[in-house]
């Protein structure tokens, strides 16, 4: 009934616990029915299936499920990504809440955009990618698709229209050729605390008496305050009692920026973002400390810098392991001390020039968690 579909009935089976060929089925029954369908996109878990041309009232309060928390997931190396298209194929089977789009990156090749229903849903579907299927990946934080108004005839001609989608921070137009940027927006409902919804530059529509000392709050928000932890924050401060639903409402003007990640001047484009420039600080000093903790630390010093338009917004410095070179001298001449120290000094600086950092792909997701307290 929800996706108005028809298909030819092959077979008709009972579950006893084995398939048993039947030729109906009647009320109260377990069964099984064989189609000719060929997608499992088309199968929603909660729809209903009826005899077509029979009069049938719909049954209301039947909606396809909204991710709550979307993540860009790239296969490690791209041969591999037939065996991970079928391993997300074969998981979203019986997962029917996940929402799946393909994506490219600059950086990473050929991947999906996946919605979650929030990031612990995240973290067992990622596990049992690996798990089930052996399918390693590396997943990116998240981003929704932005719109941007082109100046120029030359410009213009070279996107093929005066205003362009993008959706990912490799592919960022110019700001100088940019009239004005637009960000998706959604009207949200919520019944939570109203400090929350105006932390995610929500702007107010209608507040209502939910009943039982509750109130309901409508909100239009941006998309991309929403799509990593509104939803997770919200079960959080609530106790597992807040609830939150929302509908796609238009695109409005923003201020937007692309925020890089720099390990030791090198920009690592999976830790890129577009964020709004009321944020840039605070997003950059979040990530910045985060990546202290999360980064293994290395024989030399990582200089962790979170770039705008080519500025330095924030910094951090993860240390270096260290090895006590002099525990071996005892007394003498300090100049062999410094000897040694010197020759220690240089010896890093030729290793973090010639060194490549190592970023664990587990600090893709450990960069989305947020530490409640």
């Amino acid at each position: 009934m929800y996706t108005k579909k028809s298909y030819e009935i092959r077979n008709l089976t009972l579950l006893r616990p084995f398939e048993e060929p039947v030729n109906k089925l009647f009320a109260g029954q377990i069964g099984c029915i064989s189609c000719n369908m060929r997608s499992t996109k088309e199968a929603f878990i909660g729809d209903t299936v009826h005899i077509k041309n029979n009069v049938v009232e719909p049954l209301l309060g039947f909606k396809s499920p909204k991710p709550m928390v979307f993540s860009g997931v790239y296969p490690i190396e791209q041969s591999e990504f037939e065996v991970m298209r079928v391993a997300i194929e074969k998981l979203t089977l019986n997962d029917s809440s996940v929402s799946v789009t393909l994506e490219t990156s600059v950086a990473l090749g050929q991947g999906w955009r996946i919605g979650f229903l929030g990031l612990l849903h995240m973290e067992v579907f990622m596990q049992r990618l690996e798990q089930e299927y052996g399918a390693i990946s590396i997943v990116t934080t998240p981003s929704v698709t932005y719109k941007a108004k082109i100046l120029g005839k030359k410009n213009i001609k070279k996107y093929g229209n005066d205003m362009i989608s993008f959706n990912n921070p490799a592919d960022f137009p110019d700001y100088q050729i940019v009239e004005e940027y637009y960000e998706p927006m959604v009207l949200g409902t919520v019944i939570a605390p109203i400090s929350l919804c105006l932390e995610k530059r929500g702007v107010q529509q209608l507040t209502k008496d939910a009943g039982n000392n509750r109130v309901l709050f409508q909100y239009i928000l941006p998309l991309n305050e929403i799509i990593i932890d509104l939803h997770d924050t919200l079960k959080c401060i609530t106790s597992g009692y807040g609830t939150f639903d929302y509908e796609d409402y238009d695109y409005e003007p923003t201020n937007i920026v692309k925020l890089n990640v720099a390990l030791n001047g090198n920009i690592v484009e999976e830790f890129s973002a577009i964020v709004h420039t009321s944020k840039v600080c605070t997003i950059s000093r979040q990530i910045c400390a985060k990546l202290v903790d999360i980064l293994p630390r290395q024989l030399f010093e990582i200089v962790i810098q979170a770039v705008v338009k080519g500025k330095v917004i924030a910094r951090e410095t993860l240390k270096p392991y260290k090895k006590n070179v002099t525990a071996k001298l005892y007394g003498g001449d300090i100049t062999r001390r410094m000897k040694l120290l010197a020759q220690q000094a240089h010896g890093k600086k030729k290793m973090k020039m010639a060194a490549k950092i190592c970023v664990p792909r587990e600090t893709f997701i450990n960069l989305l968690k947020k530490q409640y307290k």
